[in-house]
Order: structure tokens, then C-alpha cells, then sequence
């Protein structure tokens, strides 16, 4: 009796760890957050004298928010939203996935994956040390530019990061 009833307790035991492993949760940037991080990135990059778009994603690459400046070009809304996928997927800037593809061609095929665009202005948004989001900024007069336009925006929402 003793041996059934530990046998059951650890077949529980397991089932209970297996169930564990197959449902996780996961943070994610909320929409609100999202669509003033798009607005200081557009704000930002204005002051400069530059018209873009920005888009923000979650932390899987799906949109959250789109925020287009008048003046952008009709292409920035299609180039930032990508540039937020990439980063989002890859959890990495895409300035510094357009150097790995310049350095190594084994990197080279980082660009025939669907959906991606690998140029800079794309950056993850971390809180603590997870992505829980990214920001792809298009339209100025450079991807740099665009990557330091998303800078300001995740800066200045920095405190709520946490």
C-alpha cells in the first residue's frame, strides 16, 4: 500500500512538473505604453528636423502601435513595422545585425527571412534584461538617425521599464 501510494504521489509529482514546462507565461509591452513610445520616437526625430514613422511591436514582433508623421514618406510605415519585427524576433538592434551581415557572409541570408529588414533604426525594448518589445523607426536621412530617434523614445519611458 505504501508503494502504491508513493508511486502515485511521484506520478503526480511528475505530471504536475510536465504540466509546468508546457505553459509559460511571458512579458510583453501593453499597448498604451506602446503608442507613446511611437509618438516620442516620431516627436523625437521632429525636432530634428527629420519626418518618419515609428512602430512598436510586442515582444513576438506583432504590432501594437504605428505613429506616422504628415510628411513621412508613403514607404516609412511598411520600413519601420519591419524594422520593429526584426529587432523583436532577433531581440537585437538591427543596426548591429546590418554589421554582422557586412562582416560575415554567413549572416548574408539574414536578409531573405520573411518579414525582416535589415537596416538600423530597429531596437528592442528590455525590461530588466527581457525583450518585451521593439521599435522600428524609418525615414530619416539614415538608419543611425532612425536608431537614435528610438533611443529617446525608450529613454524617456525608461522608469516605467522596470
Amino acid at each position: 500500500m505504501k508503494t502504491a501510494l508513493l508511486s502515485l504521489a511521484l506520478t503526480t509529482s511528475f505530471a504536475a512538473s510536465a504540466l509546468a514546462q508546457d505553459v509559460v507565461q511571458q512579458t510583453s509591452l501593453g499597448t498604451p505604453l506602446a503608442i507613446e513610445l511611437a509618438q516620442a520616437a516620431v516627436a523625437a526625430c521632429s525636432t530634428e528636423g527629420y519626418n518618419v514613422a515609428a512602430a512598436v511591436t510586442d515582444r513576438s514582433g506583432v504590432l501594437l502601435a504605428l505613429v506616422r508623421a504628415e510628411n513621412a514618406g508613403a514607404h516609412t510605415a511598411n520600413a519601420s513595422t519591419a524594422k520593429a519585427f526584426t529587432s523583436a524576433s532577433s531581440r537585437t538592434p538591427t543596426s548591429t545585425m546590418a554589421e554582422n551581415v557586412a562582416k560575415n557572409a554567413g549572416a548574408a541570408g539574414l536578409v531573405d527571412i520573411p518579414g525582416f529588414l535589415v537596416l538600423a533604426g530597429g531596437v528592442p525594448v528590455k525590461a530588466s534584461s527581457a525583450t518585451v518589445g521593439a521599435i522600428g523607426v524609418a525615414g530619416a536621412p539614415g538608419g543611425n538617425l532612425d536608431e537614435a530617434c528610438a533611443n529617446k523614445a525608450i529613454e524617456k519611458v525608461s522608469s516605467r521599464l522596470k
